[in-house]
């Protein structure tokens, strides 16, 4: 990006469950997250299909901005926590942010 100051951070993705919304942001918080997005989502893959209007099947996609540390703690927080008995999944994705003061 030329000509502007960008800071290096990673962008956490986690799509699970609509009903773990309020144990994930408990999870996020614990570890120290200042700041997260949350958004109903809705398409298909092993579980089937999954629309983001249907209650208590639909999704909810989760992201965070944060440093390499925080996102590797996290992940396997929620791996550990999550994984063997919900519909989750997770990537991590290198990002430029351009407020680095908003993220750690």
């Amino acid at each position: 990006m030329t000509g502007v100051a960008a800071s290096h951070r990673k962008l956490l993705t986690v799509i699970t469950e609509a009903n773990l919304e309020r144990d994930l942001v408990r999870e996020i918080e614990a570890e120290g997250v200042g700041g997260y997005t949350i958004s109903d989502v809705r398409g298909r893959g092993d579980q089937g299909l999954r629309a983001s209007h249907w209650g208590h099947s639909s999704n909810i996609r989760v992201e965070i901005v944060c440093d390499t540390p925080l996102a590797e703690r996290l992940l396997a927080r929620l791996r550990a926590k999550y994984y063997e008995h919900y519909a989750i999944v997770m990537w991590v994705q290198d990002v430029e942010v351009l407020r680095p003061d908003k993220f750690r």
